[in-house]
């Protein structure tokens, strides 16, 4: 029962449903992701690498022939390693030259300060025509310190990956100016005002901040329309 509620609380972090409004204290960016992920997931097929996969948490909206989740082992990234297929050294990608018709990639790139040589090595492994799906942070906290590294504007990585050849097919934004600036006062809730324990933290996230969750459902719609701030941006490439 208690892995059960543990496995929910952990599903709701990532892939929001109702539920998170109450409980979750990243919901208004966290729905943000999942939907664009959501959205956009038809455009991965064949063989997909999933470039800095963590624990996976979107395994489940994916059809793909093959699923390859890689990630990197350092002093900031504490996820649990059973999930990942392959490691990477930082350098190189251990897969022959267009091994991939397509690569998924979420909240990673800006952990990487030297991206140029990461986002060439990324093209090397990729099928031509092959398809890349990422998303990047905007606003948000420094986190797996200190290994955060850079925040890219919707203008920058688009230039970014048009600079490595590709074709950008979609860019979009997750979240606006109001529920970012509401995704911010919970986050400082969250984390510089609620005390230790997990169950702790549970509780006054229903007494606090579920209610800003529910002015920014309610009130997005109407106060949302400036995106010249938002939570964070998802770009759909192709290699050429």
């Amino acid at each position: 029962m208690i892995n059960a509620l543990k496995a929910r609380y952990r599903r709701e972090q990532f892939m929001p449903s109702w539920l998170s409004v109450f409980v979750n204290s990243n919901y208004l960016v966290r729905k943000g992701i999942y939907n664009g992920i959501k959205e956009n997931v038809h455009v991965m097929k064949g063989t997909m690498l999933d470039f800095g996969c963590g624990m996976k948490p979107y395994r489940s909206l994916f059809t793909v022939d093959k699923y390859i989740g890689m990630d990197i082992k350092n002093d900031g990234h504490h996820n649990d390693t059973s999930f990942v297929d392959v490691f990477y050294d930082g350098k190189v990608i251990p897969f022959d030259d267009g091994y991939f018709d397509s690569v998924y990639s979420s909240e990673v790139l800006t952990h990487i300060s030297d991206i140029d040589p990461v986002i060439d090595e990324i093209k090397r492994v990729m099928k031509a025509g092959g398809t890349i799906l990422v998303t990047v942070p905007f606003v948000w906290h420094e986190n797996e310190q200190p290994n955060d590294a850079v925040r890219y504007t919707s203008f920058g990585i688009v230039r970014l990956f048009e600079r490595h050849g590709f074709k950008v097919l979609k860019q979009s934004k997750c979240g606006n100016y109001f529920t970012t600036a509401l995704q911010t006062w919970n986050d400082y809730l969250y984390h510089a005002l609620f005390p230790g324990p997990v169950f702790l933290k549970i509780i006054l996230t229903v007494i606090f901040i579920f209610p800003v969750n529910l002015m920014g459902v309610l009130l997005s719609p109407v106060l949302g329309r400036n995106k010249d701030l938002f939570s964070n941006m998802l770009i759909v490439a192709e290699k050429a």
